[in-house]
């Protein structure tokens, strides 16, 4: 690996749509798959090595400010850049009414997809410097019926992605933010039990277009 390796972070790696990014990228990018699940790591590591790829594994939960401390400082030392990063990872409420709402459940979705991106941002930037791009995903669910936990949450996380998109127009780095066609994903059965996962577009061609688009 060289200075001129480029690098694509993905938080969010084991599965779904990060995974199918990662497999995408591997070609071309040094990954560093972030996920709390160390088995699906490992799949992911295991079908980029067939890729002829490599990849980085970091078993960390996104919603750790000193886990997420440890990574970038690590990368900074390591590379001392990201050229790519895709924030993928999300926590998922199960659907229920707004006087319902389970204050475990607020709390942790809270953490992991508003308040670590509050963190996550400030810590990558100065990986990413002027040149980087960093890629959100949208699901916009606020105030549809029983969305409440999943769609404000998701709200405050592209609230500060469509600010931080608007504050580097001119500086870099280039912030995108994209909305996925519906996916065979475990997101999308929790929400969509029962729904004929054929008729949605795969992870892998979804993955694809993402990155034609960027």
């Amino acid at each position: 690996m060289t200075d001129q390796t480029k690098i694509a972070l993905i938080t969010g790696a084991s599965r779904g749509l990060g995974a199918a990014l990662a497999e995408a990228l591997a070609p071309e990018y040094h990954i560093v798959a972030v996920a709390r699940t160390t088995g699906g790591l490992e799949e992911l590591d295991d079908r980029i090595q067939a890729l002829g790829g490599t990849a980085t594994l970091a078993p960390m939960d996104i919603a750790d400010p000193n886990a997420m401390a440890t990574l970038c400082r690590g990368i900074h030392d390591r590379w001392g850049k990201v050229n790519l990063w895709l924030h993928t990872a999300i926590h998922t409420s199960a659907l229920t009414p707004a006087h319902f709402v389970d204050p475990k459940e607020w709390t942790k979705a809270v953490n992991t997809n508003a308040t670590a991106t509050s963190i996550l941002i400030p810590y990558i930037a100065p990986l990413l410097g002027e040149a980087g791009h960093a890629v959100f995903f949208d699901d916009p669910k606020a105030g549809e019926k029983f969305y409440g936990i999943y769609g404000a949450t998701k709200a405050a996380q592209m609230a500060l992605a469509h600010s931080w998109a608007a504050e580097t127009t001119r500086t870099g780095p280039r912030v995108s933010i994209v909305e996925p066609a519906p996916m065979p994903t475990a997101v999308r059965a929790r929400f969509h039990p029962g729904e004929d996962r054929d008729a949605l577009t795969s992870t892998a061609d979804e993955a694809t277009r993402i990155l034609a688009l960027l």
